[in-house]
């Protein structure tokens, strides 16, 4: 039997402060299971099981002597490996980066350990974390637990297959393109992708990079949304640097019931197609709201025009990756950028525009982009929530060649490979939050997930609408082959 494997982390926590098992038997319990189970998966690249062993040791004397340590007293989790862990690497999945040895803990880490937890070790990336797989030659490939001959999505693909799998109790991956939200869909759990800056970013980088980047996000991923409610209360706040000055509210759910809310439904879209199972589902969780007595709509739209609001978030996601471009590469955008005809919109256009844009350029970009958050708001002062796909398939093949040559299958016809970027791009490039959350299998046995987005700011709005309606659809399920 899977024992604790695929509780919630709160139910682990009550349990280990009811004393109805330890923090080491937890950990031992996790720890035996990523042995035992992680081969296929290959979830947890890099562990730290000796000091996970002493950190629950102290957790377990500490409640012997009347003291919890927090809310996740003595529970293990995981976390993305682009987090530093004090003593762990912290590589990007680049072999360049293979030698760096993090001194000190990401804030996130602080957090979650200022709360009681502690880290078995961290999860799986495709190298710099620029792909909707999970795979790189330092750490290999990591598959999906639904079906390993599948990708568990990116790039925090490890945290998705390691929550899926029950191999730990909670964890938290990064998103600028869907990176939270992808593996959250193809995995069958939960991940959160919080309002732009909620949550500090402070040590998820590389050597030398300090500034938060445009567009990204740290967030939390788990197996039930009370756990990602309960993450973003530890962890959301101002970074070392804004803590002197402000302080965040995030508003709290004033709606008790899924029949007080207004939902706007969102299946699919003539730029963007998705596939049958995931548009239907949708449409059916539209269908099931109404007939809860929700309001419900399918045809209200932002007043945006949704090309230039996917371009204009294009533009600022090359911009801001762009830091780490090497000057060769750098020279070669220039040159080509220079030789595009004006009216070329191409995907391959703008990538090359968006890296070496000028300032004046990306503050042009800004302030469309700004234009789109007025325009979300207005949406949203009508509206509680959108249902939309996080992307527009279920997890398909492993696939490790050029990205110019990748498809992605929708309804038979192959789409672009980074088309799968409109339905997060949709939602990042305004600094929407969105809480994917899991509807069930499709008939190829896959799991197919939602991302529920609101207003800025309302993160906990989305994620009690997902709690609310996994009392309806039955929420996180565990995969076949690893319910043991």
């Amino acid at each position: 039997m899977s024992g604790p494997a695929f509780l919630s982390a709160i139910e682990l926590a009550e349990m280990i402060r009811s004393r109805e098992l330890s923090a080491r038997e937890l950990t031992m319990f996790f720890i035996d299971r990523i042995e035992r189970l992680d081969g296929a998966v290959n979830a947890v690249a890099v562990r730290d099981f000796d000091r996970a062993l002493a950190r629950a040791d102290v957790a377990d004397q500490a409640l012997a002597a009347g003291r919890v340590l927090g809310p996740l007293h003595g529970v293990p989790m995981t976390i993305k490996e682009s987090f530093d862990i004090e003593g762990l690497p912290t590589t990007f999945g680049n072999p360049e980066f293979k030698d760096n040895i993090a001194t000190s803990d990401a804030r996130m880490v602080e957090r979650f350990k200022g709360a009681g937890a502690h880290f078995i070790g961290k999860t799986n990336v495709p190298i710099d974390l620029a792909d909707l797989q999970s795979y790189n030659d330092l750490y290999g490939v990591t598959g999906n637990p639904w079906d390993t001959t599948r990708t568990a999505g990116g790039s925090s693909g490890g945290s998705a297959a390691a929550l899926a799998a029950g191999m730990s109790a909670l964890d938290s991956g990064s998103d600028i393109g869907g990176s939270i939200r992808n593996p959250a869909h193809f995995c069958g759990v939960y991940g959160h992708k919080p309002t732009w800056n909620v949550i500090s970013a402070k040590g998820h980088a590389l050597p030398g990079t300090l500034a938060a980047s445009d567009l990204g996000v740290v967030g939390p991923m788990a197996r039930s949304a009370g756990d990602l409610a309960l993450a973003m209360d530890i962890t959301a706040g101002p970074g070392p640097l804004e803590a002197p000055g402000w302080r965040l509210d995030l508003p709290r759910p004033r709606k008790s019931t899924l029949r007080q809310y207004r939902v706007v439904i969102w299946p699919s879209d003539a730029l963007a197609p998705v596939d049958d199972a995931i548009a239907d589902r949708i449409a059916e969780i539209g269908e099931l709201l109404g007939r809860l007595g929700a309001t419900v709509s399918d045809s209200a739209r932002p007043a945006i025009d949704l090309a230039d609001a996917i371009r204009t978030y294009k533009y600022l996601l090359h911009g801001a990756l762009s830091a780490r471009t090497p000057e060769p590469v750098r020279q070669h955008y220039r040159e080509l950028a220079a030789a595009l005809a004006a009216h070329d919109d191409s995907d391959r256009a703008i990538t090359a525009r968006g890296t070496v844009q000028e300032h004046a350029a990306w503050l042009e970009h800004n302030n469309a982009r700004t234009a789109l958050r007025y325009a979300w708001q207005r949406f949203f002062a009508d509206w509680d929530v959108l249902i939309c796909p996080p992307v527009a398939s279920t997890a398909f093949a492993h696939e490790h060649g050029p990205f110019r040559d990748r498809t992605v299958t929708v309804n038979g016809n192959p789409q672009p490979y980074f088309q799968q970027l409109f339905w997060a791009g949709l939602v990042t490039g305004p600094y929407l939050p969105s809480t994917v959350f899991p509807t069930g299998v499709a008939a190829d046995g896959l799991p197919v997930g939602a991302q529920a987005v609101s207003g800025e700011f309302n993160d906990y709005l989305t994620i009690d609408f997902c709690r609310l309606l996994a009392r309806e659809t039955g929420g996180f399920t565990p995969p076949p082959l690893y319910n043991n």
